[in-house]
């Protein structure tokens, strides 16, 4: 397969990014809680899959869980990125509830002039027979495009490890509902500020580099 991009033949291929099907439904493969995944070179076409699970039961009243993923691909041709937080909470009642939270914190880097994106973000906050469940769920995504490749410092990878810090102690927290959104809403903030901050610093190109932030919460106390 060539590396060498075409040359441009449509309109569509005007812009740099094209988003497709932003809303829709699925994501595959498990996400690794690690602060930095990087490709090795260019590659021509890349696909990013996380996903966040937890479930609570009446054996298992509590489960939290997060992710936090990077991933940098360089200049592609096209792309997918999938993330995906599901939280399930099964068989509890109101004098015995149960807490179920799955957050996803999702960082893809591409650059290129043609770039063809499909991103797909979701939360899923499911309750089965289960008046006392707090479930939620939230899907947080940061797309980054850049005329050319972006690589992320050691002094941003080291305030996206402090956010992911806080993200994990956030998860298991028992802050109520209200706060608990809206301390993953400011956390969702400083990550794009992060990554505005380091793309001000990236080499320039014909195109303006974008950040673009997909957010989708379900769940608790919408039940």
């Amino acid at each position: 397969m060539s590396h060498h991009r075409k040359p441009r033949t449509s309109a569509v291929l005007t812009q740099r990014a094209v988003r497709i099907g932003l809303l829709a439904a699925g994501a595959a493969g498990l996400a690794t809680a690690v602060p930095t995944v990087a490709s090795a070179a260019p590659q021509h076409v890349a696909v990013a899959a996380d996903q966040t699970f937890s479930r609570a039961d009446f054996r298992h009243h509590t489960d939290t869980e997060d992710s936090f993923t990077v991933r940098q691909f360089g200049t592609v041709a096209a792309a997918t990125a999938r993330n995906q937080a599901n939280a399930v909470g099964v068989g509890c009642s109101v004098d015995d509830h149960c807490r179920s939270v799955a957050l996803s914190f999702q960082i893809v880097t591409l650059a290129g002039d043609a770039t063809r994106l499909n991103a797909v973000n979701r939360g899923d906050a499911v309750n089965k027979h289960c008046d006392g469940c707090q479930t939620l769920a939230g899907a947080y995504q940061f797309v980054v495009s850049t005329p050319r490749p972006l690589t992320l410092d050691g002094d941003t990878r080291g305030k996206l490890a402090d956010i992911h810090r806080r993200l994990d102690d956030l998860t298991r927290s028992t802050a109520p509902a209200a706060d608990l959104k809206t301390q993953a809403d400011n956390l969702a903030a400083e990550v794009n500020t992060v990554l505005k901050d380091a793309v001000a610093r990236a080499p320039k190109g014909d195109e303006k580099p974008t950040v673009e932030v997909h957010r989708h919460l379900d769940g608790w106390p919408g039940h």
